[in-house]
């Protein structure tokens, strides 16, 4: 990962035009085996950057995937033997970390992506965003997915590569380096926030 991060160190992030994207931090997902980096890590990670976005009055987004019945989310025919969506008390409740972000706006999905049957794209438009910053979990689904409508919307991404996990190590590595850097650019939560001052 290290020769795809930015060595110039003084590329600065303008706050009125971005906005912090936080992809499904949500109990019945963070708990799970993960990597390379663990849950709490991707939540701690994306905790310091929602302070540092909300102390620079910079627009958060958190988002998550809920359903009301399972049926109105996508269930293709699959090849695949995953087992069907369970729907556990709390699986799509934010993780405790999140709550004290009063002033998140917050977006319910029902598939993968942030952007398609939500109001995101609305929302970073009227407010001139041009510029989004990813993380959350997983990278090599509901990162991804939202970082490829982005793209397909114009806007300019960056990828805090640690506020963000998978899977898998190396589906986490395949979508940092082989997709992101073709879309966007990669850089640590603690390069984010440093260029915020």
């Amino acid at each position: 990962m290290e020769d795809l991060k930015s060595t110039n160190k003084t590329e600065f992030i303008t706050a009125e035009k971005t906005a912090l994207v936080v992809i499904d931090l949500r109990n019945g997902i963070v708990n799970n085996e993960r990597a390379p980096y663990t849950g709490a890590q991707v939540v701690q990670n994306s905790c310091r950057l929602i302070d540092a976005f909300t102390d620079n009055g910079i627009f958060v987004i958190l988002v998550r995937v809920s359903s009301l019945d399972g049926k109105d989310m996508v269930i293709p025919s699959l090849d695949s033997k995953i087992n069907p969506m369970q729907f556990p008390e709390g699986w799509d409740s934010y993780v405790p970390e999140l709550a004290k972000f009063k002033t998140a706006h917050t977006i319910t999905k029902r598939q993968w992506g942030a952007f398609y049957g939500t109001d995101l794209d609305l929302q970073l438009r009227r407010r001139g965003i041009d510029t989004i910053v990813l993380c959350g979990i997983s990278t090599e689904i509901g990162v991804d997915t939202t970082a490829r409508e982005a793209y397909q919307h114009g806007y300019n991404q960056i990828f805090a590569e640690d506020a963000m996990t998978a899977g898998t190590k190396e589906e986490h590595d395949y979508v940092c380096n082989y997709i992101f850097p073709r879309i966007g650019k990669i850089r640590t939560s603690e390069e984010v926030i440093s260029s915020l001052r």
